[in-house]
């Protein structure tokens, strides 16, 4: 699966909603707000998948 800049993502193990804001390749970096505070990682791409909401929650 490719992603794009703007897409959020959640890890495949869990964790919060990430924003991609920048792609190379097959690695994605990736942010989050957390306690206030921008968070950003790097991940490779089969190791997230497009978030999406059950009910009122995501997946967790």
């Amino acid at each position: 699966m490719s992603f794009t800049v703007g897409d959020f993502v959640q890890r495949k193990t869990g964790g919060p909603k990430m924003t991609v804001i920048d792609e190379d390749g097959e690695a994605l970096i990736c942010s989050w707000v957390e306690l206030g505070v921008e968070q950003r990682t790097e991940v490779q791409a089969n190791e997230v998948n497009l978030y999406h909401e059950d009910d009122d929650f995501g997946v967790c």
